[in-house]
């Protein structure tokens, strides 16, 4: 492995290694007003910015998700633990799924655990799927050297100048038919879920935000 093959790879696992979730004791435990939930989310989810200036959620967005039936309305312009808890939920399927693939998932779990008693609510929910997460990052920093080394492998006839702009190429090819053919399975997944009577059912998805 070359310097520079070694900087990217390793530059890639740094990265890999932030990789975080908002925990739960970081939550506050007082209502939030707009200024508030951007301001706290911008800072609690920072490291997954890819430039400085990225916005995680704005003004704009939440109120889309309200409008858009993803996020219950805020109580006299308040927002609650679960309004943060949901945000959370739709900041990260926002980026994979369209806003009608969201409320198929979200719906459900909003209707049943949003305010719901302790131990039957969006805490519980959240809990349960993000304390996944540790075990998830160390099986993705596997994966992805599987990957990389897989992909080092590749174009070794090509001409001496292009091999390494090629070898990465075949890199990010290879990561991203896998990020294809989970979206994919999620998406039909999803369509599972929707009854067959649903004005949803064979609806083009909506726009993400």
């Amino acid at each position: 492995m070359t310097i520079d093959e070694k900087n990217l790879i390793n530059s890639i696992l740094e990265s890999v290694s932030r990789i975080d979730y908002i925990k739960p004791e970081d939550l506050p435990n007082i209502d939030l007003y707009m200024d508030q939930v951007t301001t706290f989310m911008d800072g609690q989810l920072s490291s997954t910015k890819r430039y400085p200036d990225d916005k995680i959620l704005t003004k704009t967005m939440i109120n889309n998700y309200a409008k858009n039936n993803l996020l219950p309305s805020p109580e006299k312009k308040r927002y609650s633990k679960d309004h943060l808890l949901m945000l959370i939920f739709i900041y990260y399927f926002k980026n994979i799924l369209s806003i009608n693939d969201i409320q198929t998932l979200l719906g459900p779990v909003t209707e049943k655990y949003f305010k719901g008693e302790p131990g039957h609510d969006m805490s519980y929910i959240y809990n349960e799927v993000f304390g996944m997460e540790k075990n998830q990052i160390e099986l993705l920093a596997k994966n992805l050297m599987r990957d990389y080394n897989i992909s080092r492998d590749t174009f070794e006839d090509a001409d001496e100048e292009d091999k390494d702009f090629l070898k990465t190429f075949s890199f990010i090819c290879l990561l991203s038919f896998d990020v294809y053919m989970k979206k994919m399975i999620i998406e039909k997944i999803i369509d599972t879920m929707v009854p067959n009577d649903s004005p949803k059912k064979g609806k083009k998805p909506s726009k993400k935000e």
